[in-house]
């Protein structure tokens, strides 16, 4: 149960609404208790009283009649109210969950989420925190509303007979202490095999939607679709079986009930307080002992949430409670103005165990414009995560305009670099809300200027033919930018680096997918656009390394041939290999 706990201390910064909807949840109840001990009362007395002419002349009609009609209007009101207030108080800390989750996130690095599938992420972030508004809504205030109702039932009944008022409560604290915790225990694996095989149910189905183009080439629909009806089964039973423990519960709750009902009629038949035989009154008892069926209902399915928000807040915890494996320094305004890199001895590898880089050492001067080329694995990429900080080497230093990567706050070392990656990443939305992440807040008396600059940028990168209509740059280009083709999508990329004013310019195989044409007029551009900036491009092919002042050769981790264009084809044969391959 301490898993809960930090999630209940975010609970309390939403105290007022929480106290004001288990304040109308407890004046519901105690308005339904009132309506049915009060309905029962005045049948009963109408009865007994309708007897005789004198008594039927002399018993008080209006003030019970009042009296549930007021109880009902107030148990309607303070009904509505408690919905209102409970799911507002719910939604708002839903919202301080995420939040609080999404900052837990964000400061962590690619290692500490290297063992976490894209699906089980989404399930953690979305599910898991959508599960734990239960502990709130179906938990807490149910619970601790049925606990305060029964002192306050029992305040109510000692006014008539305080040993019927004992022997109810008693009761009813007995099955409020036993129910919850018997059936936690008989549902606790049940309930975590039901959320765990949703989880994978999820994860299978996000992972078939995603990879419908490849599953549909090469014909593994079909296998795919098994697993997802084998990962379906497995939630229908796993549902069914704690349907059965959650039938059970309820099925006790009602025989608790039940029982209790029998007890008091059987003890209130002999008297309620002095009056002997009990006459109306011992309607009230019973009908009093009726409605606390209420109150006793969220005990059935207690249990089945307690196990569900035990489990969703240790798989949120899993990630939040993680350290960072990369720290960041409180932003002192140091910004880089050069873009120089020095690279020294660094020894990196995604394990420990398996080194992609060793002892690599590189040199940049400000201005200078130098590639790594390299075969795949070589650690051209790996070397530019550890630029970024995306990455932490094992061992060696980066510096960056003569001071080690470290003395930059997060926000100073992102001012400080430009990256163009492989894989361009589109949102949803329009032309204008793909770019203007790459410029800061954008006020709104200079939206028309910006504006114009974003189409200048889009002419520049050979995308005019996107601009269309009277508003050129709200055109919708789908989820991930599905309506682009994957050079259009690359060229977006282009042009975001092209609206960043940052002296470091990385370049991770920019113009990968495109043809010679495109590709010497987007190198072209780049180069244009970097002519005072310092430059790194890592990349398979040869296109514009003749305007590169160095060129660095990588194999096995480690550089074993540097020069320019030029001297690395009369010196090198690994280049000149290279070269006679893709030229």
């Amino acid at each position: 149960m301490k898993v809960l706990i930090p999630f209940i201390r975010l609970f309390s910064r939403q105290w007022l609404m929480m106290s004001v909807g288990l304040l109308l949840t407890i004046i519901t109840l105690m308005a339904g208790i009132g309506l049915l001990s009060l309905s029962g009362w005045f049948l009963s007395a109408t009865a007994v009283a309708g007897l005789t002419i004198v008594t039927a002349q002399s018993f008080n009609f209006f003030t019970p009649a009042g009296g549930v009609r007021f109880l009902s209007i107030a148990r309607t009101a303070s009904r509505y109210g408690e919905r209102l207030a409970t799911h507002e108080a719910t939604f708002k800390l839903l919202t301080e969950l995420r939040v609080w989750a999404w900052r837990k996130l964000l400061p962590l690095s690619a290692k500490n989420l290297q063992g976490l599938r894209r699906g089980d992420m989404l399930n953690r972030l979305v599910a898991d925190i959508d599960t734990l508004d239960h502990l709130y809504l179906r938990l807490l205030t149910p619970m601790a509303a049925s606990l305060l109702m029964t002192g306050f039932l029992y305040l109510f009944l000692a006014w008539f007979d305080a040993k019927l008022a004992l022997s109810l409560c008693l009761f009813l604290v007995a099955v409020w202490l036993v129910m919850p915790l018997l059936f936690y225990r008989l549902g606790h694996a049940p309930s975590r095999t039901m959320l765990e095989t949703k989880r994978h149910y999820r994860v299978q189905l996000l992972d078939m939607l995603q990879g419908q183009a490849e599953l549909s080439l090469f014909g593994a629909n079909d296998r795919f679709r098994q697993k997802l009806n084998d990962a379906q089964t497995e939630l229908f039973r796993s549902q069914s079986a704690m349907v059965n423990i959650t039938a059970l519960s309820q099925a006790m709750l009602i025989l608790s009930t039940g029982s209790a009902l029998i007890m008091m009629l059987y003890l209130a038949a002999q008297g309620v307080g002095d009056a002997v035989p009990p006459g109306p009154m011992f309607a009230l008892m019973v009908f009093a002992t009726m409605a606390c069926v209420e109150m006793m209902m969220p005990i059935a399915g207690a249990f089945q949430h307690l196990s569900g928000c035990v489990l969703a807040a240790t798989r949120i915890n899993e990630i939040t409670e993680q350290e960072a494996d990369i720290q960041f320094v409180a932003d002192t305004g140091l910004r880089a103005k050069s873009g120089a890199l020095q690279i020294e001895d660094i020894h990196f590898g995604y394990r420990d165990d398996q080194h992609v880089l060793q002892g690599l050492s590189l040199e940049i001067k400000a201005g200078q414009k130098v590639a790594l080329l390299g075969p795949t694995g070589c650690g051209k990429s790996s070397l530019l995560a550890l630029i970024t900080r995306e990455w932490q080497a094992q061992q060696g230093h980066i510096k960056l305009d003569g001071l080690p990567l470290s003395d930059y706050s997060e926000r100073g070392l992102r001012d400080a670099i430009t990256v163009i990656s492989q894989r361009i990443y589109l949102f949803a939305g329009t032309l204008r809300e793909n770019l203007v992440l790459a410029l800061p807040v954008i006020e709104d008396e200079k939206r028309t200027a910006h504006d114009a600059r974003l189409i200048d940028v889009l002419q520049r990168v050979g995308l005019g033919a996107l601009l269309t209509g009277d508003k050129p740059l709200d055109v919708w280009i789908g989820e991930g930018g599905r309506q682009l083709s994957g050079g259009e999508q690359r060229r977006i990329g282009v042009a975001r680096a092209l609206l960043r004013d940052a002296p470091l310019l990385l370049l991770d195989e920019p113009t990968e997918g495109l043809d010679k044409r495109t590709e010497r007029e987007i190198l072209s551009l780049l180069f244009e656009f970097a002519k005072d900036k310092t430059l790194l491009m890592i990349s398979h092919r040869l296109t514009a390394m003749a305007k590169m002042d160095h060129i660095h050769l990588l194999g096995q981790g480690k550089i074993i041939a540097s020069g320019t264009h030029q001297s690395l084809i009369e010196d090198s044969a690994e280049y000149q290999a290279l070269y006679q391959r893709l030229a």
